[in-house]
């Protein structure tokens, strides 16, 4: 079957080639009876995937049931899942079903697998293994031929590191993984999505259509969009209510988006960054401008000694994006707007004094006192020492054999 019709039918849309990947593995796998893991971050449709492989699938006739692991309360998700028998809790006046008897020949969806119990992931596990459970307060052992397909927005391998989710039971799930790119993995899709949400709301509450100018569509495409396609909705319908002018612009786009910033670092944190404290994530941005700024410095003392060509200049200078100095064809220098602890007064120039190039910000140097300090103040434990800085104990072990401490 075409992607394409498989994207219309279940109301998927866009056409970034992640997105299709993904699509293309459920398409594969659906008349298989392995066990499925769709990772991916909240809000980039994950539930669209288990409907594909049902309908796909030698079960499509069964029923599909999907359970949010994480809306059910820790002391009746067992009962949910396997059934009760009458009087086995205080409040069950009766026998029920449980969702894997009421899903017998069909497909269940465990949607935010990773808030289950460990208990309970140990009820799941000997369903995966055997196609047996045991109801609350039951011994007799009853049979289900269930396929399952599992969801979580949290990095399970992390989970297990933190004793929270069981090592076997995430290699039973994720037989056939399948990830959903991010919004800002599939930035070709971000104007589509929009427009047909916004076409849609149209509809819904009888309003012209709201078109974005091309600035609103150059910082729509470039925001991060934390919340995905479940953000991008939502600021949809609200643009589309609140605003009188139909034609939006950029100022009035980033009114809906507070945590907008134009930054030239969007690449820094990406999926192999989703697991990083955010202190990590900040001294890996900060690395990055510090490489910037070393760079700067080559060019200024390239240009101090005559070794570069201003037409060089231009292009290194347009590709850092920071504000140089002007040269006019005389070779006259304008203002120079550099990064704070960097002052530059060029040979040759204009200016009295003398050539002089200072740096007074070390990140190196800041990290190693961070580091020492907090070792001290554990006495040389790691993995106290890591929590404190805000680190995982790995990388605060690869920092210590790097700075030689």
């Amino acid at each position: 079957m075409d992607y394409q019709q498989i994207k219309q039918r279940f109301g998927i849309i866009g056409q970034s080639a992640l997105l299709d990947h993904a699509i293309g593995k459920a398409i594969q796998v659906a008349p298989t009876d392995l066990s499925v893991l769709v990772s991916g971050e909240s809000g980039t449709g994950k539930e669209s995937m288990p409907k594909i492989i049902h309908q796909m699938s030698r079960r499509k006739h069964g029923k599909y049931i999907a359970v949010n692991c994480g809306a059910i309360p820790e002391g009746t998700i067992d009962s949910e899942l396997f059934g009760h028998e009458k009087g086995s809790f205080t409040g069950a006046q009766s026998s029920r079903q449980g969702y894997f008897e009421e899903a017998d020949g069909g497909t269940i969806f465990l949607d935010e697998v990773a808030e289950l119990p460990l208990q309970t992931q140990v009820r799941l596990l000997r369903v995966l293994e055997t196609g047996e459970f045991i109801k609350v307060g039951s011994s007799k052992v009853e049979k289900t031929d269930v396929r399952i397909v599992a969801a979580s927005n949290l990095g399970l391998p992390k989970q297990i590191e933190k004793g929270k989710f069981r090592e076997d039971l995430f290699y039973r799930l994720s037989t056939v993984p399948i990830h959903l790119p991010a919004l800002r993995e599939r930035r070709e899709d971000i104007h589509l999505l929009f427009r047909k949400f916004a076409a849609d709301f149209a509809d819904r509450y009888q309003m012209p259509t709201i078109r974005l100018g091309e600035d609103a569509i150059r910082v729509l495409e470039s925001h991060s969009w934390k919340g995905n396609i479940r953000q991008l909705k939502n600021v949809t319908e609200q643009i589309s209510i609140l605003e009188n002018e139909r034609h939006i612009d950029a100022e009035t786009l980033i009114k809906y988006l507070p945590t907008y910033v134009e930054s030239r670092y969007p690449a820094v944190v990406n999926r192999e960054d989703e697991d990083l404290s955010e202190r990590e994530i900040l001294f890996k941005v900060l690395f990055e401008l510090r490489n910037d700024v070393s760079k700067l410095k080559q060019i200024v003392h390239g240009l101090m000694e005559g070794n570069i060509d201003p037409e060089d200049l231009k292009n290194e200078t347009e590709s850092l994006q920071s504000s140089l100095p002007a040269i006019s064809p005389q070779g006259d220098f304008k203002s120079l707007a550099l990064p704070s602890g960097v002052n530059i007064i060029p040979k040759g120039s204009n200016y009295d004094g003398h050539e002089e190039v200072e740096e007074s910000l070390s990140l190196e140097e800041k990290e190693i006192e961070l580091i020492k300090k907090a070792l001290e103040k554990y006495r040389g434990k790691r993995k106290y020492a890591a929590r404190d800085l805000g680190i995982s104990e790995r990388t605060l072990y690869r920092k210590i054999k790097e700075y030689e401490l």
